[in-house]
């Protein structure tokens, strides 16, 4: 295991390089090595079917990181004190190494598996969902190996999440001399800003953050455009469509100015379902077996499994690796949960419960 993720970390794999097809057409050779079929599909997505009764059970992971190339130059994979360092050891290199490793230890399961590995899942599985939607029809269950929280638990509910875009057209003017005529978009935006920031509602998992500002040509110049980039995440199906209005009906601050918004929706809310309940009542039970307490938790990022569960199917997820610092330049996974872990989701696709 420890030798199939240093193969996989010093492949470096940000979404949309030609990284992403080597770390999957090596995940590819191990499932293939294990009884499965395989097949790439467009945007080099991985599917790969392993035979069995019914139903199949869905195995969910991804193939890309967040790190740029060039990265293993200064964060160079490493082992200390029982963790490996490197970029995605964390998220999600180690997790595909558990995944691997689960079915191997579950021969002589009787149900039916298919595993997809998105290959733009960082990038909010902009080309993979279609497909992802289409393969998890007719699945009984789905198990994604995202990380899981901090204290090792799973997860039965995610926010979803929305990129939109603020545009604002003012009108230039000389910053000394005809500042009068002109109209400022920077000045709205510090406006629309505020505005944005006080749809937050912690009650109701609501969040919206101002990311990314940007405007203006010149200090000595009236900005005739400004733009905010906005992180939109709702815990509920319900609060979609509020704060779409909420956006749409943003007012200007100051006369002359026009606001556009634009963006969508990458990923619906993952909220809590019966099918769900079973998943993680089974994950529970199997977890003592192994001196594991697992308790459900909800995370404020998306996954995989926001998508499936919104096609009807139930979803477990978090059933990866533990570590920590995802996305950061201290990011490890602890060596030992994988084979731990491991154990726990082979036993689920034993007997997964529903």
């Amino acid at each position: 295991m420890l030798d199939l993720l240093r193969e996989l970390v010093e492949i470096e794999s940000p979404t949309y390089s030609s990284g992403v097809r080597r770390v999957a057409e090596v995940c590819s050779r191990e499932l293939a090595a294990l009884g499965a079929q395989g097949r790439f599909l467009e945007d080099d997505h991985l599917v790969a079917e392993l035979d069995g009764n019914g139903p199949p059970l869905l195995l969910v992971g991804h193939t890309d990181t967040v790190w740029p190339e060039g990265t293993l130059a200064v964060m160079p994979f490493r082992t200390d004190d029982g963790r490996a360092y490197g970029p995605g050891t964390y998220d999600m290199k180690g997790c595909l190494v558990l995944l691997i490793e689960a079915i191997r230890l579950a021969a002589g399961r009787t149900r039916a598996l298919r595993v997809f590995l998105t290959a733009d899942e960082e990038m909010g599985s902009r080309t993979a969902r279609p497909h992802l939607e289409r393969e998890a029809g007719g699945c009984a269950a789905a198990f994604v190996v995202e990380p899981p929280g901090p204290s090792g638990n799973l997860t039965t509910a995610r926010k979803g999440l929305g990129r939109f875009r603020l545009t604002i057209t003012g009108r230039s003017a000389h910053a000394g001399t005809h500042r009068e005529e002109g109209v400022s978009a920077i000045e709205e935006l510090a406006h629309q800003v505020l505005a944005l920031h006080a749809l937050n509602d912690d009650e109701r998992g609501v969040s919206v953050n101002v990311g990314v500002v940007r405007g203006g040509t010149s200090e000595n110049v009236v900005a005739a455009e400004a733009q905010a980039d906005v992180d939109v995440r709702v815990a509920r199906h319900e609060d979609r469509e509020r704060l779409e209005a909420a956006l749409a009906s943003l007012k200007p601050h100051l006369d002359g100015v026009r606001l556009a918004v634009s963006g969508d929706w990458t990923r619906p809310p993952l909220e809590p379902s019966p099918g769900g309940d079973l998943l993680l009542a089974k994950a529970r039970e199997h977890g003592r077996t192994l001196g594991l307490e697992l308790e459900a938790e909800s995370s404020g990022g998306g996954s995989d499994g926001n998508i499936v569960g919104a096609a009807g199917v139930p979803v477990l997820d978090g059933l990866g690796a533990q570590g920590g610092g995802a996305h950061a330049p201290d990011e490890h996974v602890l060596l030992d949960s994988i084979p731990l872990r491991a154990q726990l989701l082979s036993l689920l696709l034993h007997n997964p419960g529903v």
